[in-house]
């Protein structure tokens, strides 16, 4: 099944859980009522055509063939601008508008394209779909990798991310993403391979700048993320859903169900 099947069905996926546990409020607004959002975050937008763009150029390799900076670019522009004004308003910070996006997004690509190493590795598959199921969860756990390669015996899962910020070693240690595509490798048809996991991060700080994460996750790692994902599922199931309107959580502040959020409060 494509990744648009599986998501058609009910399941949970990273993201989902993440929302769960960052607001419970949100998860349900988005999940399980299903509410129309009141705005597209330029971020997210602006994320997802990153990683459009970075996936042309993984199927270019896997042809034999290495897009230019300029290709790159102009992938980026075409996918930007249907996606700027595409369906639905889209909320841009208020330093920000489509034309700094846009040559933000062509630096963030140039300089991707300058650090990126020359390795060997072989392409083995791009946006592949998973789905698998684990003991006390009644739904499947779903989603895509951005990127699966193969140097060797060595498979090598990568996720494609912009950020604000470089991340921390403890950050991508720890990030549940990542653990989640080990497990979701292990239980389809990777079980015998050993597993290096990265983050592909473009970074949009003043200067821009590219930055490749590695990490490992061991069986300890594997048992405490299905721990949180049968914890999740138990809530979801018993229908909690508490609200995390901390000033702490960022997704609070960026939140496009703020109006049923202040409805579900004023009950």
């Amino acid at each position: 099944m494509t990744i648009a099947e599986l998501r058609k069905t009910p399941h949970l996926s990273a993201s989902s859980i993440s929302d769960y546990i960052d607001c419970g409020l949100m998860y349900r607004f988005g999940r399980i009522d299903k509410l129309q959002m009141e705005f597209r975050s330029a971020a997210l937008e602006f994320g997802t055509v990153i990683h459009l763009v970075l996936a042309e150029f993984y199927r270019e390799k896997m042809r034999g063939c290495k897009l230019s900076v300029k290709d790159l670019q102009e992938i980026f522009a075409g996918h930007w601008h249907n996606y700027a004004f595409g369906i639905g308003e889209i909320q841009y910070p208020e330093d920000k508008n489509y034309d700094t996006l846009l040559l933000e997004g062509k630096e963030l690509l140039s300089a991707y394209h300058a650090k990126l190493p020359d390795d060997n590795f072989q392409v083995v598959s791009i946006e592949e779909p998973f789905n698998f199921f684990i003991e006390g969860c009644a739904v499947p756990i779903i989603g895509a990798m951005d990127l699966v390669e193969e140097d060797g015996d060595t498979l090598i899962i990568t996720d494609f991310k912009t950020a604000g910020k470089a991340y921390s070693i403890d950050e991508v240690d720890r990030n549940f993403q990542l653990t989640l595509y080990q497990l979701a490798a292990r239980k389809n048809g990777y079980e015998d391979r050993d597993i290096l996991l990265r983050f592909d991060c473009l970074i949009k700080t003043r200067a821009p700048k590219f930055e490749q994460y590695y990490t490992t996750r061991t069986e300890l790692d594997e048992r405490r993320a299905i721990r949180k994902i049968q914890e999740v599922w138990n809530g979801i199931s018993k229908e909690v859903f508490i609200p995390n309107d901390s000033p702490a959580n960022w997704k609070c502040r960026g939140c496009s169900f703020k109006t049923a959020c202040n409805d579900w409060f004023e009950r």
